[in-house]
């Protein structure tokens, strides 16, 4: 059961992992005056994992669904940057016409198998080979195959949960802080200061539910509060 509970906690932050470093992804550059040996230095290559318990693991990752995982990570990303964009663009067929673009070219060229193949390494290091047996043979009951099937279900209600409770718990919070310091809070806002650029994006989802388009995310999955 420890084993089951460990492959859960690794499916959320694999979520959490995949969300955070597409959507945020910084391009970092080497430090003034660093050595170009230093600048340019080649990753020291992963350790080779045994044959076997590699195929295990690809069995594995098989059966609990690992890569419509990542998709769903992937997805929920590009959303959400779309969602930043369209906060920041003009509110205009052009500015559509951009964030559509960015999300299509970002698809390209996020890469799935990548960060699947990736995972390999990871269950390798939680897991022990004789764990990794004891997965297969779970994850290949009915109960298991079940587990996997709601796993990804479970992630996208835990994290409009998530968001839900946060964000009320922020705009109280704001407000609380308003009252007890009203002439350093007057203009305090939430979020990432773009207030005009927010209230564009909102005009924009009321005029696409009004054309009966589906939003990019569902009401649990807002922007975070003003």
């Amino acid at each position: 059961m420890k084993a089951v509970l460990a492959l859960v906690i690794i499916y959320v932050g694999t979520f959490f992992l995949v969300i955070q470093g597409a959507s945020q992804n910084p391009v970092q550059a080497a430090p003034q005056g660093a050595a170009p040996s230093q600048a340019n230095a080649t990753p020291a290559p992963a350790p080779a994992i045994d044959p076997v318990k590699e195929a295990d693991i690809r069995s594995l990752m098989e059966l609990v669904g690992a890569r419509d995982l990542v998709q769903d990570g992937e997805t929920a990303a590009v959303e959400q940057a779309r969602e930043k964009l369209l906060a920041t663009v003009p509110n205009n067929e052009k500015g559509q016409t951009f964030v559509n673009t960015f999300a299509t070219v970002y698809q390209k060229k996020f890469g799935v198998d990548q960060v699947t193949e990736q995972l390999v390494g990871i269950y390798d290091k939680h897991y022990t080979e004789d764990e990794i047996k004891g997965l297969l043979q779970f994850y290949g009951s009915p109960l298991g195959q079940k587990v996997a099937a709601e796993m990804p279900k479970i992630n996208r209600e835990t994290q409009a949960a998530i968001r839900t409770v946060s964000g009320k718990a922020a705009r109280e919070a704001l407000t609380e802080v308003k009252m007890q310091n009203p002439e350093i809070g007057q203009n305090a806002r939430l979020g990432n200061g773009q207030g005009s650029g927010q209230g564009r994006w909102q005009q924009r989802r009321g005029q696409q539910a009004g054309q009966g388009q589906q939003p990019p995310q569902q009401a649990a999955q807002q922007q975070d509060p003003q």
